[in-house]
């Protein structure tokens, strides 16, 4: 499931007039199955990048928009992303009003922003401010200045820890605020009680080694990520993650998933995605704590995935848009997407569903955490790099495989890594984004 969900990004260029018309066909008929004209007042239209497999899908029509009171709905979902949003944007562009509802990934919308005119959805955030959505997902659904969806989904990354790993937790040290210096001795106190290393991350070619240093390690010490990437705090960062990996289970570059190993013992404490982690939970929710990543001299840096919902602009049924995002917003819908598709609402502890099973209801809270600490960096999933997205994560991969696998120098590995991350960045033409600040044109190595 995570594969799709980090996956879904890049930007989408229109050319012809005649490839517009000929997406807005494909949508008209995706969407024109489901009772009810796609501009009448008996149907709404749904059109999503998310939640399309065939069980996902249909445990959304199934089991979460049958409740909903206000119509039908057909809902329509996509695979891949850039199909997504050719259609959306050939909608809008043919002025159909056949869409009446879109749901997506942060960088989707900001991906259509740069191609057509999105509704400001400020409305619809202040009439649903008992929804008490964290102030970190409401800035990123401010896009140019307004508000241009409204949060709806979310997942992130969280540490985990067996509980016979607590005592050996440094003095002093607390797994909820746990700073990344606690860590590294956490670390090196297991290795040296139990004779192995047992800290872990998921460093495999299929793990999110990446994410760790683009969402966690980099925003924590630096501050930032691309106009960072070689800087003086970087370097500190790297001569820190060096001392980490020397405590680090010899396998984890063979680990793809760290509820695995977690299972079996052979790791006590991991970094991992929820969903990566979920099956350990799910499986011995009492033999484990979860918990936020650490926080560095920069503060506690992390990436949320954030899924939102809008309403185009063209929409013909714009109140009862809006109803079916109250609806898709209720505590009990919410307590629904947990259970059926494994995501967490946007929101904060006291407006969680209550009666969760007991590993997801840690997780939940631990992501709740995250985005409520003080200090707490929230980094964007990459954005606008369309086809140059996987170039970007291998300046990454490569990086770690250099520095911390085959012992290359810092400096001299930043500055040759720090190159073709600029290279990849102008090729994409991609500006700066958070925690970076925004730029006017391409991001700037720094």
């Amino acid at each position: 499931m995570f594969h799709r969900l980090i996956s879904r990004r890049g930007v989408l260029r229109l050319g012809a007039a005649a490839a517009g018309g000929a997406a807005a066909a494909g949508l008209l008929s995706a969407c024109g199955s489901g009772g009810g004209g796609s501009g009448s007042n008996s149907n709404l239209v749904f059109l999503s990048d998310q939640l399309s497999t065939t069980e996902e899908t249909a445990a959304m029509r199934g089991k979460v928009l049958s409740g909903f009171k206000g119509g039908s709905v057909t809902f329509t979902a996509f695979s891949d992303t850039t199909q997504f949003i050719d259609q959306v944007v050939a909608h809008s562009k043919a002025g159909s009003g056949a869409l009446d509802l879109i749901g997506g990934l942060q960088g989707d919308f900001v991906a259509l922003d740069a191609q057509i005119p999105l509704r400001d959805m400020s409305d619809v955030i202040n009439e649903l401010k008992d929804r008490n959505f964290p102030q970190a997902y409401l800035d990123l659904a401010k896009i140019k200045g307004a508000y241009r969806f409204v949060p709806w989904i979310t997942a992130s990354y969280l540490m985990v820890a067996n509980k016979k790993a607590l005592t050996h937790l440094p003095s002093g040290a607390d797994v909820n605020t746990l700073t990344y210096d606690q860590l590294l001795a956490w670390a090196q106190k297991m290795k040296q009680a139990q004779g192995q290393p047992l800290f872990g991350l998921p460093a495999s070619p299929k793990g999110l080694i990446k994410r760790f240093f683009q969402g966690y390690a980099y925003p924590s010490f630096t501050g930032g990520l691309n106009t960072q990437f070689k800087s003086a705090a970087a370097v500190s960062m790297w001569q820190y993650f060096k001392q980490l990996w020397a405590v680090t289970n010899p396998q984890s570059p063979t680990y793809a998933f760290m509820q695995e190993p977690l299972l079996s013992g052979e790791v006590w404490v991991a970094w991992d995605h929820a969903v990566r982690l979920s099956d350990a939970l799910k499986n011995q929710p009492d033999n484990f704590v979860v918990f936020p990543a650490p926080s560095g001299p920069k503060g506690l840096g992390y990436e949320p995935v954030l899924g939102g919902l809008a309403i185009p602009s063209s929409s013909k049924n714009v109140a009862k848009a809006k109803s079916l995002i109250s609806y898709l917003t209720e505590q009990q819908v919410q307590s629904t997407m947990i259970t059926e598709e494994s995501w967490f609402p946007p929101v904060g502890d006291s407006a969680l569903p209550k009666n969760l099973a007991p590993g997801v209801s840690a997780e939940a809270k631990a992501i709740v955490a995250t985005t409520g600490a003080t200090g707490a960096i929230a980094s964007q999933l990459p954005i606008g790099l369309g086809a140059q997205s996987s170039a970007y994560d291998k300046v990454f991969v490569d990086t770690f495989t250099a520095i911390a696998l085959n012992n290359a120098p810092i400096q001299s590995s930043l500055a040759s890594e720090g190159a073709t991350l600029q290279s990849v960045l102008q090729t994409a033409k991609a500006a700066c984004w958070k925690p970076d600040p925004a730029s006017t044109g391409v991001c700037q190595v720094g």
